[in-house]
């Protein structure tokens, strides 16, 4: 069993991401292309016309992400979505010309801007992870989900969220968190598209499971500045969260939203 993994006011979104507003952006309901966070849940899981991935990371100079962190990403990229003929983590250094704090549009736009190709293009489905310098607006937020393909991680968050104890996470381990449960939200999780049978929602923090030991879990301990984060960060989905993307892909579970169905 997992410890419970106790978490200070400054330190609120070590864990994963975010507040509701901080974790999805604002004005995401979108109706055009984009989509919302989980809009091409199905493109992934599915191979129905999607047989390749290609994760393409945007980064600027000195904020590559470290190599456990996209090693793990594909791995859970891979337990999860149907590509028979691969998922390839494509690296390019960017200079998006922007510091200091970014918006959820900020994030948009300059994602939109230096994608290499459409999320959409022939049979492969492609997906974006933007690692910029500066911070998000909302100081506490790590990383941001803003449209159906678009991520973004604030590594110099990451780094100023690494406590001095030995106990505490470092920070690469806390971006290992972070990159899989923005990329979980791409997948919809939890409930963005779909409405689980299972009560693993966290009330208080929609999208969020209310498991600790998911790697889609929102933990808000204690505001006890005093407190220290203790344990190992979960990684990986939780049994219900691979039962509602297994459910989603078998049709058991009606998805909404979507910019492409099988």
């Amino acid at each position: 069993m997992a410890q419970l993994i106790r978490i200070p006011v400054v330190l609120i979104l070590l864990m994963l991401s975010c507040s509701l507003s901080g974790c999805f952006g604002n004005n995401i309901f979108t109706e055009d292309k984009k989509g919302i966070p989980g809009g091409l849940t199905m493109a992934c899981l599915s191979s129905a016309k999607y047989t390749s991935m290609v994760v393409e990371i945007d980064h600027d100079s000195g904020y590559m992400p470290e190599q456990s962190s996209i090693d793990l990403l594909k791995t859970r990229l891979q337990e999860v979505c149907d590509k028979p003929n691969g998922i390839e983590i494509m690296l390019t250094e960017t200079d998006f010309g922007q510091s200091g704090a970014w918006t959820a549009d900020d994030v948009r736009q300059q994602a939109w801007q230096h994608k290499s190709t459409d999320p959409q293009t022939g049979s492969t489905l492609y997906w974006q992870a933007l690692f910029p310098s500066g911070g998000y607006s909302n100081n506490d937020v790590l990383g941001v989900a803003v449209d159906a393909s678009t991520v973004a991680i604030f590594k110099d968050a990451i780094e100023e969220a690494e406590g001095p104890f030995f106990s505490r996470p470092n920070a690469e381990e806390i971006e290992n968190s972070v990159l899989v449960h923005e990329f979980g939200h791409l997948l919809g999780l939890v409930n963005l598209v779909y409405t689980s049978p299972v009560d693993h929602e966290d009330k208080e923090h929609p999208g969020h499971s209310n498991n600790e030991e998911s790697v889609m879990y929102w933990a808000v301990e204690s505001a006890n500045l005093g407190n220290i984060i203790t344990g190992q960060l979960p990684d990986d989905f939780d049994n219900d969260d691979l039962n509602d993307l297994a459910g989603m892909l078998s049709g058991e579970i009606p998805v909404s939203d979507q910019l492409w169905l099988p």
